[in-house]
């Protein structure tokens, strides 16, 4: 009687057994990318253009404003005047600038690249006259 149940239940073990293999879920499970704090909090989104006059130079600081709103300057950001390379000091305040930015978790603007002197209005200047 021990054999025949012995037996038994070994044949209902093999017989479930690759029925629960085909169940098994095969898929990893997904590990966020973790980040190190070295890393700016920066959104990864595309650069947003702005210009208008260059209100104040902040050299301690590392800022710019330009009109209403001020724009942090990183190692990243890239200062041209007259398409030769510049930096905060080539800024004078009542000048035209151009350039990209983009916006960090924080709410900073993060100047990308900034034109002291336009990108866009010499060839506009041009044009009227």
């Amino acid at each position: 009687m021990r054999k025949a149940l012995l037996a038994t239940l070994l044949i209902v073990a093999m017989a479930a057994g690759p029925a629960q293999l085909l169940a098994q879920n095969t898929n990893k499970a997904v590990v966020p990318k973790k980040s190190t704090a070295a890393e700016p909090a920066v959104k990864k989104s595309r650069a947003i253009p702005f210009s208008g006059n260059l209100k104040a130079v902040d050299k301690t600081a590392k800022t710019i404003t330009v009109d209403k709103r001020t724009f942090q300057i990183t190692s990243e950001t890239k200062i041209l005047k007259a398409d030769k390379p510049a930096s905060l000091e080539n800024g004078v305040a009542g000048e035209y600038v151009t350039g990209s930015y983009t916006k960090s978790d924080d709410g900073k603007l993060l100047a990308h690249s900034i034109y002291f002197g336009g990108k866009t209005k010499a060839k506009g200047a041009e044009k009227k006259q």
